[in-house]
């Protein structure tokens, strides 16, 4: 018999949602069938503007928190309806939110938060379907950092015969998982890996990525500027470590691109940014207390032809494929996550994220919405 559930995710890029439907029978992982449903340019707007300070917070938040809540609940359908699956033969759904503040723990500050929106009561409501939401935040009250939350998941989904291996997540921030013999030696964000250079070509050229790096590849990076950009204070912290687009966002860049009296050719700024993402993402690498023998790439970014082949190149002697090896497409693999963590929930089963993000011990991460 099959075990159905359903995993929700929305980056940072805020382009759409990734619906998910997994079959975790027989403790194996499948993915059934996937929808994406976009995000629509108000929705993303709203998104953009919240997760920076403003005017009326509060009423704009819960707003936006019921609309995008309708909006996951709507991926739900068009997935189960593609798929041919009744609601009533799915166990749960796993819904990460949008994510519109993420202000980790720092030593020498207070307690960090981070907040994620998208209503899980009209997602139950509109499926039929008990929803889990809210995973990070009980990360973070065990002492957590509330991310990165793939390298369980990463865990999960490696190989058996696996001696050392990474999980490179190239989303709007990337992060990085080590695994020595299926167990979790440590995980990170590592710092921007789309996030700055969607930013840029959507406010140079109005476009919402860059395909295949196309745009990248005909510039040269600047070194003064990449040195600019990697005095950033995140990129020397200590482990654990996590960040948002609320730290590496189009203002902080706009900031330093305003340092240089001579302004620089725009293409030749993402050429920058792509290089910014590559050498912050080797030195993470090489910064492992293993090094592994091959590093399987998810997320977005995995389609970006240019930046994989530079990866590749400064991550020489280390394999660099993509987590279709592994049968989950690069696109999916964080909504498969979000599944799998449903599960884990539903299950009453602890989540062990003390080598990643800090926390204190391993434990029950989201909170339930019946249907």
């Amino acid at each position: 018999m099959s075990e159905l559930y359903i995993g929700l995710m929305s980056g940072t890029s805020v382009d759409g949602i990734d619906a998910a439907l997994v079959d975790f029978s027989e403790n194996k992982l499948q993915l059934i069938d996937s929808h994406y449903e976009p995000i629509r340019d108000h929705v993303r707007e709203q998104v953009s503007a919240l997760c920076t300070p403003g005017d009326n917070e509060i009423d704009r938040l819960g707003a936006l928190d019921i609309e995008l809540g309708e909006l996951f609940a709507q991926a739900v359908n068009a997935l189960l309806e593609k798929a041919g699956v009744n609601a009533s033969q799915v166990q749960a759904i796993g819904s990460h939110g949008q994510t519109i503040r993420h202000r980790p723990p720092q030593a020498d500050a207070a307690s960090g938060f981070t907040l994620q929106i998208g209503d899980p009561n009209y997602i139950a409501s509109n499926t039929g379907i008990p929803t889990v939401a809210d995973f990070r935040r009980r990360d973070m009250a065990e002492g957590g950092q509330g991310a990165p939350f793939g390298p369980a998941f990463h865990r999960a989904m490696a190989p058996r015969d696996a001696a050392t291996t990474a999980f490179l997540n190239l989303g709007g921030i990337a992060n990085l998982t080590l695994l020595h013999n299926k167990a979790i030696v440590c995980g990170m964000d590592t710092g921007p890996a789309n996030g700055l250079m969607d930013a840029w070509i959507n406010q140079q050229l109005g476009k919402r990525y860059d395909i295949n790096g196309d745009w990248a590849k005909r510039g040269q990076a600047n070194p003064a500027l990449l040195a600019q950009l990697q005095t950033h204070p995140f990129f020397n912290l200590s482990l654990p470590k996590s960040t948002g687009r609320e730290t590496f966002s189009a203002t902080w860049l706009n900031d330093q691109l305003n340092l240089f009296e001579t302004p620089l050719e725009p293409v030749d700024v993402q050429a920058t940014l792509l290089q910014l993402s590559v050498q912050t993402i080797y030195e993470s690498v090489k910064s492992l207390p293993r090094q592994p023998n091959v590093i399987y790439v998810c997320g977005g970014g995995a389609s970006n032809a240019f930046l994989m082949q530079c990866l590749a190149r400064s991550l020489e002697g280390i394999r660099v494929a993509t987590t279709t090896e592994l049968n989950i497409h690069p696109d999916w693999v964080e909504a498969c996550a979000f599944a799998w963590l449903a599960r884990e929930r539903i299950l009453k089963r602890p989540v062990d994220l003390t080598a990643v993000t800090g926390a204190n011990v391993a434990t029950i991460l989201g909170a339930v919405y019946e249907r």
